[in-house]
């Protein structure tokens, strides 16, 4: 099992968590970040007054899959986050030792899978 975390844009959000969906990853957690990197910071005028920010809004998307599933979860990511400009993001990918269903104390790969009885966040 590995772990990716990936600290994209906003705007690419959408399009890689659609298309996770319908590839069947559902599960992911979502973070409101801000972080710096080559991106640099951004001169705002506030009240007369320049500001440079140098922490930028970002989103960090975090998945647990299997080792199979690593390469197309991180090319889906890869595809719609970038734009070719500085700021893009990153992607990582770690090891995950175990995971644990905290509801059936279920453990492995076997609690990757979507629940049975689960219903689809997609349907009305």
């Amino acid at each position: 099992m590995k772990k990716i975390e990936a600290i994209i844009r906003h705007e690419a959000f959408e399009p890689i968590r659609l298309e996770l969906l319908e590839m069947g990853f559902p599960s992911m957690t979502v973070l409101e970040v801000k972080g710096s990197g080559r991106q640099k910071g951004i001169v705002e005028t506030y009240r007369g007054a320049e500001l440079t920010n140098y922490l930028r809004p970002k989103v960090q998307i975090n998945c647990v899959v299997s080792d199979a599933d690593v390469e197309a979860v991180v090319e889906t990511v890869l595809k719609h986050g970038r734009t070719g400009a500085v700021g893009d993001g990153k992607v990582f990918v770690m090891p995950v030792d175990n995971a644990y269903r905290v509801r059936t104390g279920e453990s492995g790969e076997d609690v990757l899978q979507a629940h049975p009885d689960a219903t689809d966040a997609t349907s009305g």
